[in-house]
């Protein structure tokens, strides 16, 4: 079932698990996602960026998630936010579609600018009971429409955060603590290292929900550590995309005659659906719906 995603967060942070935002793109990854909530009995948001919207179309994908939702999660919520807002009229498009969050992505600018443009977000958003998402701190990495090279990231600093979230008003906050976008250790072999101790800075000083984007190839432990210091969101995304591109690689090259997408795009929902379950598991939302 679809709910606001006021409804799954508060109880995360409460109890100390973390519920996956995982991104969609289109039908099969959808539907992996729905498939491993509900056969881990676990809360879950779905996420859309701004260019799936250009790939998929507002509505289509919008409707996608609401009936999937509705039709094979009966028993278990599923919240649908907006991943990397960049643009105030993509924002406005994805509250009016029914969206309960979005993200409003200003980290590339200033820090009064941030706030600024958060801030007036908020005000809209608030308005029309749909949670907001900002961000601090720079994730080095590629996603989408997000490119930061290494020398631009940067670690949210502490008192920054504290300030952001009390003058905007913001729901959830991203924070940046070493991880990256776009898998970039996890496609070489390695997890991830984030630093604890500045997460542990940040979380004494923030109230509302933290938000770990780039977290693919976070290792166990370290998700298991940012849960106890208030991490309630993780999201993942390219570690789907690989196992997504991994299944079709494989069928086409075992099946070279297969002509049926079905047949070629079923394995790719099992995949992606094994990789979504043991996410599940990891950030301790299993049997919490």
């Amino acid at each position: 079932m679809l709910v606001h995603i006021k409804d799954i967060v508060p109880l995360a942070r409460k109890n100390g698990y973390a519920i996956g935002a995982f991104n969609t793109a289109n039908l099969e990854t959808t539907l992996a996602i729905v498939k491993a909530a509900v056969a881990k009995h676990s809360p879950a948001i779905i996420q859309v960026s701004e260019s799936t919207i250009r790939y998929a179309g507002i509505k289509p994908i919008t409707h996608i998630v609401e009936t999937i939702s509705k039709n094979e999660a009966v028993d278990v919520p599923i919240a649908l936010h907006l991943d990397h807002g960049k643009s105030f009229h993509s924002i406005a498009e994805c509250v009016n579609a029914g969206f309960s969050s979005i993200m409003i992505d200003a980290s590339d600018l200033p820090f009064d600018e941030n706030v600024f443009l958060t801030k007036s977000v908020v005000d809209y958003t608030h308005k029309r009971k749909v949670w907001t998402q900002g961000e601090i701190g720079r994730l080095m990495g590629v996603e989408d429409d997000v490119k930061v090279k290494e020398k631009d990231a940067m670690y949210t600093d502490p008192q920054e955060a504290v300030d952001f979230a009390k003058k905007t008003g913001v729901d959830t906050l991203a924070v940046a603590v070493g991880q990256s976008h776009g898998a970039v250790n996890l496609k070489q072999g390695k997890a991830e290292e984030i630093s604890i101790k500045q997460l542990e800075k940040i979380s004494k000083k923030v109230s509302v929900p933290l938000v770990l984007h780039g977290a693919s190839d976070i290792a166990e432990n370290q998700i298991k550590e940012a849960r106890k210091l208030g991490v309630s969101i993780v999201n993942i995304d390219t570690e789907i995309r690989m196992a997504f591109s991994r299944s079709i690689r494989r069928v086409l090259e075992e099946n070279k005659d297969m002509i049926d997408p079905r047949k070629i795009m079923a394995p790719t929902m099992a995949e992606m659906q094994r990789v979504i379950e043991n996410k599940i598991e990891m950030f301790g939302s299993a049997n919490k719906a």
